[in-house]
């Protein structure tokens, strides 16, 4: 029994602080075995794995309207502050240290924009949100990411987002038919012209070398020898392909 109460077991991903008669030690314990004062001596438990949790935040945009911002926060406590995060925040930093200044970065960073913007640009608001939470804790707390669930408006601005957006798109629909339409109407264009131009060059070799038609014939011969059919005296004769 004796033995039992003087020892402890600090599972993987953990760390132990280390309390005797209500004094912290400033040195956390590693994870496995190790051993303690009995009886006078508590070892608490805490994770340094990563953790999430979820938060909401109000915020205002940079055009006065309220939004209800939900999301997830992805962090975990360093080795170092393990003892710390104990004496300070009862081993449970998110409600008191995290959610406060993630919130508070959220509404630094959804201030300089417009509603429209922020639902637009989620990507980049929770960019800039990580970025200054980050900041505002420091070494304290490793937080990983930050991701935005929902964003919640009010029903007349939600309907007024999702028009403008339907309008911009038939829009850029629209640009997109006729920038086709116009690059098929000039493909067409170039085509006429290359043809013309073929069969003005056509026409001036023709004039310029007569003997061009025969040589054309010759190429195209096929080995039927043409049949001669004569018109009397107008000197008008009909060549017919001959049979075999």
């Amino acid at each position: 029994m004796f033995v039992m109460g003087s020892s402890f077991i600090i599972p993987p991903g953990h760390r132990g602080v280390m309390v005797t008669m209500g004094k912290v030690s400033p040195v956390f314990a590693p994870e496995g075995f190790g051993f303690k004062a009995p009886f006078i001596t508590d070892v608490l438990r805490m994770s340094i794995r990563q953790q999430t949790k979820s938060t909401t935040a109000e915020c205002y945009s940079s055009d006065l309207q309220q939004i209800k911002v939900e999301l997830r926060v992805l962090y975990r406590i360093p080795e170092n502050m393990i003892v710390r995060m104990f004496q300070d925040y009862s081993g449970d930093p998110f409600d008191s240290l995290i959610a406060p200044r993630v919130s508070e970065a959220l509404k630094e960073v959804t201030a300089l924009q417009s509603a429209e913007q922020i639902v637009k640009k989620r990507e980049e608001i929770k960019s800039k949100a990580l970025e200054a939470a980050k900041h505002k804790i420091g070494s304290m707390i490793v937080i990983e990411d930050i991701v935005i669930q929902d964003v919640s408006l009010s029903k007349e601005l939600e309907s007024a987002i999702e028009a403008k957006m339907v309008q911009e798109q038939e829009a850029a629909k629209a640009k997109f038919i006729q920038q086709k339409a116009e690059i098929e109407a000039n493909t067409a264009i170039i085509k006429a012209k290359g043809e013309a131009e073929a069969i003005r060059v056509r026409g001036k070799a023709l004039q310029e070398n007569p003997g061009l038609v025969q040589l054309q014939i010759v190429e195209k011969w096929n080995g039927v020898s043409p049949l001669v059919i004569g018109s009397g005296g107008s000197g008008a004769n009909i060549l017919l392909p001959i049979k075999n």
